[in-house]
């Protein structure tokens, strides 16, 4: 079992479907309503929902999902 799916375990319901909404668009490429930042000093970008934070990259043209993290002081350490 990855971190992703450990996460998605502990969350409540309502945090847990608008997560996976959020990574259903990001998957589908559908960029515009999403507000992507990327990450100075990285090749990752960031995208906030919530109180939670998804990291990826782009590998080839497609969308790679690193890790999502609760978002806290520890959220970016180890990118």
């Amino acid at each position: 079992m990855n971190n992703i799916e450990k996460l998605l375990r502990k969350i409540s319901v309502h945090d847990k479907t608008v997560l996976l909404e959020t990574l259903r668009d990001l998957k589908r490429g559908d960029l515009e309503k999403l507000r992507l930042e990327k990450i100075s000093g990285s090749e990752s970008y960031k995208l906030r929902k919530g109180n939670f934070r998804i990291i990826f990259h782009y590998e080839n043209g497609k969308i790679i999902i690193d890790t999502v993290r609760p978002r806290n002081e520890k959220t970016y350490r180890n990118l």
